[in-house]
């Protein structure tokens, strides 16, 4: 492929560019100041939590927090560990099955041809009016009859229908998987299975890798699952115990610090899957395409 001259990493930077990154440095400043805090608020002891006037930074950064969180976790019966491998294995089978299922159906609805397909795809969007509270009821019964009440599959089964992600793959494969190309490779003699895996899916990374970042973050801070799907304490998530933590202590001072902890603890994998996904995602943008 001849080289178009486009330059994605420049080192070094032009006039115009500097004043477009002038202008975005304070704003961005600026955004990550709750992430900042937050970072902050859960170091801080007691003698800052409630000082007055109120404190931004932390001035003796203390990890008095998560260590008081462990402990609530040990007296209450069941470690922290369990809730986190819940949670590692739920969202885990929930990414996997749901990017499966949606790319595969994405797929259907793009390339191939069948009768019904602009009502599937009509009803897929109009499922995105729906908030998951409009659906619970209807969920708990299906969950029931299923026999999968009380078990991992309550966490995963609700969460696998993502019409969110089927529209933007699908999107994606409407625009960056051309009909020639699968046209050469049914000519090749390559069937709807091949040609989707080795053909559609690496075109639409960009669009796979979004829809990992929204599942994952839809997956991780469920608490649906535990609340109404599983009245076993040991099958419950992460996000149910931390949302949970204080009010089982039943004081609001002594835990202020540990609230702010778990905050932390749920924020820190969006965050790092966050940015380092992004990055896969500017490569991929850079990257795909017919060579």
């Amino acid at each position: 492929m001849a080289n178009s001259g486009i330059t994605f990493n420049p080192d070094r930077l032009k006039l115009n560019q500097w004043r477009f990154h002038a202008f975005l440095l304070p704003l961005t400043s600026f955004m990550a100041l709750p992430l900042i805090f937050l970072f902050n608020h859960a170091f801080k002891p007691y003698s800052e939590l409630f000082a007055y006037p109120p404190r931004f930074f932390v001035r003796k950064p203390t990890a008095e927090n998560f260590i008081r969180l462990l402990t609530f976790s040990r007296e209450s019966g069941i470690p922290i560990s369990r809730y986190i491998f819940n949670s590692v294995i739920t969202t885990s089978a929930v990414i996997v099955l749901t990017l499966i299922i949606g790319s595969a159906a994405a797929y259907a609805l793009s390339k191939l041809e069948f009768k019904g397909k602009e009502l599937l795809n009509k009803i897929n969007v109009f499922s995105l009016m729906f908030v998951p509270v409009a659906v619970m009821i209807p969920r708990f019964l299906v969950l029931i009859n299923l026999g999968i009440y009380n078990t991992y599959w309550a966490h995963i089964i609700p969460l696998l229908a993502m019409p969110i992600g089927i529209f933007l793959i699908k999107q994606f494969m409407d625009t960056n998987v051309p009909k020639e190309l699968i046209e050469a490779a049914k000519i090749d003699g390559a069937g709807n299975w091949r040609i989707y895996w080795s053909i559609a899916l690496p075109l639409v990374k960009p669009a796979i890798v979004t829809v990992a970042i929204l599942v994952f973050q839809t997956s991780w801070a469920n608490q649906e699952g535990s609340s109404l799907f599983v009245d076993i304490e040991a099958l419950r998530t992460l996000p149910f115990y931390m949302s949970t933590v204080i009010s089982q202590q039943g004081n609001i001072v002594v835990t202020a610090g540990v609230g702010a902890a778990s905050q932390l603890i749920m924020l820190v994998p969006n965050l790092l899957l966050f940015v380092f996904m992004q990055n896969k995602v500017m490569a991929s943008m850079a990257t795909s395409g017919i060579k």
